[in-house]
């Protein structure tokens, strides 16, 4: 592996000295279940599970593992779908994971500021948040699990991208190990620092393979005095669209969360999630989930979205609507899209796609390009759900019913997976709008990107890890033989 060494009992010793018995973790049983990804497609291996309490024991861990030319791959919540944080096969690196970090340093209602480290969890955040009038916006399924680490580490999106944006736009500052084993102390939270490169963006979304982020600074919003929630059914994706242009010209940037669910992905929440029920009369072929919100002591976005709603039905824009009339209501109209992932898993394995489109590209794409991949794949079902307002759609391909649906993945995935690809492509899409690379993608990512842009990212791996012992195997591609870093 890149001239990297297996981990050899001189290092394990050192490494059981340096950590203590909490930190340093060989017993089978509990590494076992961070050796997968959440997905259960990779299994990796790895003598050791290390678990640093401090950001000193980190860059003590990283130097020793420089020193002796081992890899690390590190861990949060194990939560990522593109096995970016799962160990290589052969045992040959080492599991970092940051859980033990899990203190909120810091926060401020008037700097409208929090630092955490990397192992907080994303609900434990939100409550810090929330005691102090503030709040922390972006969320997703796996909030109680997921650490701020990996959203860093993967530049997370969720629901509210359409508003606030993705990490990348609500960190301020990170703390990070780098390769070399030195601390890069960038917590400040400054809103303005024109100092150069951005090494904090430089280390959001990089997927660890160009160090280990052990803290960030993230930027807080004041709390939801007042919400609407409402569940809209439409005749296509173009009407969900302007849909959504009418709401914010009728609520400006109240509504942070636009969220598109297709009738078949509805239907295999309604058969495979109890308690959950219809949220309309009758169903419609397409769905939104819309949440508009008022911050204290400002407009309550009620109001215009009830206004919005009955006069996009009075023109046949909208086929049917409902607004939550309480916390409850709105909980179940919000669970109805988050099962949506649990629902696909236990109805059995799919091909993910979380690709991005130009928004104004999106409604055809979704009509056009599911046709194409159902008809070049006769009985797959396509299910495409998701983010509408920022051009993030999961377009999953589920096998046809009564396949072997692990013997056609394995038969069809790969070009099922590269046709979507290329057509993403065709319109200026991405690959992966918010899950990373990872290991997963890598292939495809490499077949399809530009290579003025492969070289820049081997060109700073090689610069910030030339040893190659950050994370390898995953985000950036390997040059071809013969052809440099």
């Amino acid at each position: 592996m890149n001239g990297l060494n297996p981990p050899d009992q001189t290092l394990l010793d050192q490494l059981a000295a340096l950590l203590g018995p909490q930190g340093f973790i060989t017993d089978r049983d509990l590494v076992a279940p961070w050796l997968t990804d959440w997905r259960n497609r990779y299994h990796g291996e790895s003598v050791a599970l290390l678990a640093p309490g401090s950001s000193e024991q980190v860059a003590a861990v990283i130097r020793l593992a420089a020193a002796a030319r081992v890899a690390i791959v590190p861990q949060g919540g194990n939560t990522g779908t593109v096995a970016g944080a799962t160990p290589p096969a052969d045992g040959s690196a080492l599991l970092l994971s940051l859980r033990r970090m899990n203190r909120i340093r810091s926060i401020s209602a008037e700097d409208n500021a929090v630092i955490a480290e990397a192992g907080v969890i994303l609900s434990d955040l939100h409550d810090a948040a929330a005691a102090i009038g503030r709040r922390f916006p972006l969320s997703l399924a796996a909030k109680g699990s997921a650490t701020i680490g990996g959203l860093v580490s993967t530049n997370a999106g969720g629901t509210q991208v359409l508003r606030f944006g993705p990490m990348r736009a609500l960190v301020l500052g990170i703390e990070a190990i780098l390769p070399d084993g030195s601390r890069f102390d960038g917590l400040a939270t400054l809103r303005k620092d024109n100092r150069g490169y951005d090494l904090r963006q430089l280390l959001t979304g990089a997927e660890g393979t160009l160090g280990i982020v052990t803290a960030a600074a993230l930027r807080l919003v004041p709390a939801i005095g007042s919400r609407a929630v409402a569940w809209a059914g439409l005749p296509s994706p173009q009407a969900a669209l302007t849909l959504l242009r009418r709401l914010e010209d009728r609520t400006g940037e109240a509504v942070e969360s636009y969220e598109l669910v297709p009738a078949n992905a509805l239907a295999l929440v309604l058969a495979n999630i109890p308690g959950t029920r219809m949220p309309l009369a009758e169903p419609a072929p397409w769905n939104v989930l819309i949440e508009a919100v008022g911050a204290e002591g400002g407009g309550d976005p009620l109001g215009a979205v009830e206004r919005c709603l009955a006069d996009a039905i009075e023109d046949g824009l909208v086929l049917d609507a409902t607004i939550a009339a309480n916390e409850t209501q709105a909980a179940a109209l919000w669970a109805l899209r988050e099962a949506i992932s649990d629902a696909e898993k236990i109805d059995g394995p799919s091909l993910k796609h979380d690709i991005s489109v130009p928004v104004s590209e999106m409604p055809s794409f979704l009509e056009r390009e599911r046709d194409r991949v159902e008809q070049s794949f006769p009985g797959a079902r396509i299910i495409a759900f998701g983010h509408l307002g920022d051009g993030n759609i999961h377009f999953n391909l589920l096998p046809p019913t009564g396949a072997d649906r692990n013997a056609w993945i394995a038969a069809q995935g790969a070009v099922a997976s590269a046709l979507v690809h290329d057509l993403v492509a065709a319109v200026g899409g991405s690959l992966s709008a918010e899950h990373g690379i990872g290991q997963a993608k890598l292939a495809e990512f490499a077949r399809l990107t530009d290579p003025v842009r492969l070289t820049a990212l081997r060109a700073i791996k090689q610069a910030l890890d030339p040893l190659g012992i950050m994370n390898p195997g995953k985000l950036v591609p390997l040059a071809p033989e013969g052809k440099g870093q």
